[in-house]
């Protein structure tokens, strides 16, 4: 086999030393791997890069396609978004593959019941696309961005990966019964991609009920499927449950480029004390070689992790007690030297490579027959009480060709009043509709908001838009 570069960035904090471990393990098995050291995260923001990865990185990775890299520490009041953040997002990195499995010899309270299951999360939009605003001097906003591509191709990885695995079941897990258009988009792009794979048994499930049931029976899980921030907080309870973040091991995939790391982070008060737990970013390497179709060294390792907790002699700071506990270095030497050994009673999977869902080349992947603006509503700040507001609001629209609907405050309908006991802020959803029932014009809005503007702030507008003549927007708790 010819050798195959790999950028391999040590990280920060305990990063270096469990890179080292996996590296020297890799190296063990023979797998051809030539590795490119780069850097990125705290010494890299500390160089006045406020990305945290430098050019020469990024160059490195566009050659390799390839990346292990160890923890990134993101330094708290300068340089800007994260590091890890940054590399996923410019590598279009949209799949973060979690895995979990139990660990004979490592206890937990859920040890023996076999667990094995992953966490297919998407990776770059939903909350984390990071825009945010002040709309208010006292009210914030974060968009929650889901795209219809974004889905379509997080929906096919969990699909595809289930069948590289030989896994039977996929689970979706969204907030669909409260964000409707935006979760309901992945529920609804799930339902339909899962006809492709009848052989792969497919459900739904409600996020907070999906957590509840991961605590109460997670072995009736094989792959779950879900946006970003619920991926997020769902695969670190599932590293939890055997026996915490440790052993908690990741891929980030893209049509180009992949990136493997352990979910931890740079845990800085314990590096180059050699007692930290490289599990995470070994089995990291596992996921790496078998992206690069090592299978025969991918397996050695795993068998080797497995072996080496079953025998239950050696363990880590996080898994012994201080008495007991080995290095980090001696906990490599001992992988290595079982190099070949079977782990007593887990069985292994047979995989097959992962097919990776084509590329979307399509900007617009929906194309509506018919769209017509129906509306407008326009956030605007003010500590006036709903009538007032409502009351200035009708006065002002009169010479437009909107009128007012209602407004909402915190999304709770105000005006009219209903009664509603909501607790006020400065910051009121004001509704308008068209006054004629003809299409409402950007003139039109124009209009409205330069009379508005004589008595309010505006922070915002958002067209009130049909697509084949259903409604994209939805309503405010008490409209009609």
């Amino acid at each position: 086999m010819s050798r195959i570069p790999v950028t391999l960035i040590p990280g920060d904090g305990v990063g270096p030393e469990c890179i080292q471990s996996a590296k020297k393990i890799i190296e063990a098995t023979g797998a051809p791997i030539d590795w490119e050291e780069a850097h990125a995260g705290a010494s890299v923001f500390k160089q006045g890069i406020p990305s945290g990865v430098p050019e020469a990185t990024l160059n490195s990775i566009k050659k390799t396609r390839v990346v292990l890299k160890g923890p990134l520490e993101t330094p708290v009041g300068f340089g800007e978004k994260s590091a890890n953040v940054t590399l996923r997002k410019l590598f279009e990195t949209f799949g973060n593959i979690r895995p979990i499995r139990e660990f004979s010899g490592v206890p937990t309270p859920y040890s023996d019941r076999n667990l094995d299951l992953v966490v297919v999360r998407e990776n770059v939009e939903d909350l984390y696309a990071g825009i945010e605003h002040m709309q208010t001097p006292s009210v914030a906003q974060c968009l929650k961005l889901i795209s219809q591509k974004g889905c379509e191709k997080i929906v096919r990885l969990a699909f595809e990966f289930a069948k590289s695995e030989g896994r039977k079941k996929v689970h979706c897990a969204t907030k669909a019964n409260i964000m409707k258009l935006t979760e309901g988009l992945l529920k609804s792009t799930f339902e339909t991609i899962a006809k492709e794979y009848p052989e792969i048994e497919s459900n739904h499930i409600i996020v907070d009920n999906c957590a509840h049931q991961l605590v109460k029976k997670p072995e009736q899980f094989e792959v779950i499927v879900t946006t970003n921030m619920n991926g997020d907080i769902l695969s670190d309870l599932t590293s939890a449950l055997v026996g915490g973040l440790g052993f908690a091991p990741s891929a980030n995939l893209g049509n180009d480029v992949a990136i493997f790391e352990a979910v931890h982070g740079s845990a800085p008060k314990y590096a180059g004390k050699d007692n930290i737990n490289p599990t995470a970013v070994i089995l990291s390497g596992v996921l790496m070689l078998r992206h690069l179709k090592m299978f025969k060294e991918a397996d050695l390792i795993e068998n080797s992790i497995l072996y080496t907790y079953g025998e239950g002699a050696v363990r880590t700071r996080d898994v012994m007690s201080d008495a007991n506990q080995i290095s980090t270095s001696a906990f490599t030497e001992t992988v290595i030297a079982h190099l070949g050994k079977a782990p007593k009673g887990q069985q292994g999977r047979v995989r097959q490579p992962l097919k990776m869902p084509a590329k979307i080349e399509a900007i617009a992947t929906v194309q509506p027959k018919a769209r017509q603006v129906v509306g407008v509503d326009v956030f605007l700040e003010s500590a006036d009480v709903p009538q007032l507001v409502g009351d200035t609001l009708t006065s002002l629209a009169k010479d437009t060709p909107l009128k007012l609907k209602m407004i909402s405050n915190r999304g709770t309908k105000v005006y009219p009043a209903t009664g509603a006991m909501t607790d006020l802020i400065d910051h009121h959803r004001c509704r308008f509709i068209s006054a004629t029932g003809d299409e409402v014009t950007d003139e039109g809005i124009a209009l409205l908001l330069k009379n508005i503007a004589t008595k309010y702030r505006w922070c915002q507008t958002e067209k009130l838009q049909e697509f084949d003549g259903k409604p994209s927007f939805t309503k405010a708790q008490g409209e009609d």
